[in-house]
């Protein structure tokens, strides 16, 4: 669950409650071999074998938490006439049935693979599965959460979010151990206790999470059937696990389908349009400028970041454009054109902060060029979008449908 934006995060002074469980994913492996190799590749250490988080920042994966009453307030069968509880029972059976429970097996082969990656590479392997780690991690801190508060109010949905947690909690288990195969890992006890944490609103939870599970699935999809077209590229046996793996992303996405599908407020009205164009934007820009900041990952797997960018945006776009009213043109060609400049924009920014000048400088340095990225986000949220859903959804108390 990798996504954020500034105009409307605001740092929650009280923390959820956490499992006490989560610090048990912390992994402490590191071959003499491994630490050679990191030697030189700049990650700073806890402690032997543990990585220090990656610093926060606008494109960095983020820990949220919401308005737990409100939720409890929407699922609420009193209160809210319009949950299809059918639907979401059907939701429910399916996760029941548990169809990753041995999928997660990791074999010898790993371990190997990675000690063949070396220099530039292995750096930007450890970085991805950072990021990855990072997101599945806080999809499992919320999820557990929202299973624990719902639990009186909506007992069903509560264990749907319990198991959707537990899908995360696997997810982050198995690419923690992988990064430990490079010999860094990340203490996911530690950073539950002490990562900042953003606080959504229950509707911008629904839109935020719904793009970032679809977005992974057409992710891990892709690479998966790229690297099966061109076995040659395929450097580490992660890959190989993708393509039951996106299928709990996948899964996920389709139950915050129900649930929108049940709070038609959150999808009929002016304001949804505009923020369902908001979170799209948000995450297809961060997507495309954190690939490109490391497109060399991309391209050990023999891929384009830029097609491969685009075709993800493409096809999630497509799949949310069945659920939200409104959602980008991606495919108008001045689209790409105005996020390939805002590509070459932030390396200029990046490239401006790696000189060798005192940080006022350097901060006065890039304000010209952050106004120019405003500028053009703005640009793309303004292009005609496109408006779509295909839902009707019954007013139980009115006794009419709401089409849009």
């Amino acid at each position: 669950m990798a996504f954020t934006t500034k105009m409307q995060q605001r740092i929650s002074a009280s923390r959820p409650t956490l499992p006490a469980r989560a610090a048990r994913r912390s992994v402490r492996v590191r071959s003499q071999a491994s630490s050679t190799t990191n030697e030189n590749l700049g990650f700073s250490t806890m402690r032997d074998g543990i990585k220090v988080a990656a610093d926060d920042s606008l494109l960095t994966p983020r820990f949220y938490t919401t308005d737990f009453d409100e939720m409890e307030e929407l699922f609420s069968l009193e209160k809210n006439p319009n949950l299809d509880m059918e639907e979401l029972k059907a939701c429910l059976r399916e996760f029941q049935r548990d169809y990753n429970q041995k999928h997660f097996v990791r074999n010898e082969t790993f371990k190997s693979a990675a000690d063949k990656i070396t220099g530039e590479t292995r750096r930007i392997f450890i970085e991805f599965l950072e990021r990855s780690c990072t997101a599945e991690f806080s999809g499992f801190l919320l999820y557990k959460e929202l299973g624990r508060r719902l639990k009186t109010t909506n007992p069903e949905v509560a264990e749907i979010f319990t198991l959707m947690s537990r899908d995360e909690a696997r997810h982050a288990g198995f690419i923690n151990k992988a990064m430990s195969d490079f010999g860094l890992a990340l203490d996911l006890g530690f950073l539950t206790k002490n990562r900042k944490y953003t606080f959504f609103k229950p509707k911008f939870i629904f839109y935020a999470t719904y793009l970032s599970e679809k977005i992974g699935y057409w992710r891990y999809i892709s690479i998966y059937r790229h690297l099966q077209r061109n076995p040659d590229n395929q450097l580490y046996p992660l890959f190989e696990y993708f393509e039951n793996w996106c299928q709990d992303e996948n899964r996920h996405g389709d139950f915050f389908t129900a649930i929108l599908k049940s709070q038609p407020q959150f999808l009929n009205d002016g304001a949804a349009k505009l923020w369902s164009r908001f979170f799209c934007l948000s995450v297809y820009i961060t997507m495309y400028l954190n690939d490109h900041q490391r497109s060399e990952f991309y391209e050990s797997l023999g891929l384009n970041t830029t097609q491969f960018n685009q075709h993800v945006i493409i096809e999630t776009n497509k799949t949310t454009a069945r659920i939200f009213p409104e959602v980008p043109d991606c495919e108008n060609p001045a689209f790409f054109i105005a996020l390939d400049k805002l590509v070459v924009q932030n390396r200029e920014v990046i490239a401006m902060g790696k000189l060798d000048l005192p940080k006022p400088i350097k901060t006065l340095m890039k304000i010209p060029t952050i106004i120019s990225m405003a500028i053009g986000v703005l640009a793309v949220f303004f292009m005609t979008p496109m408006s779509v859903g295909s839902v009707d959804i019954m007013d139980k108390e009115a006794g009419s449908q709401v089409a849009y």
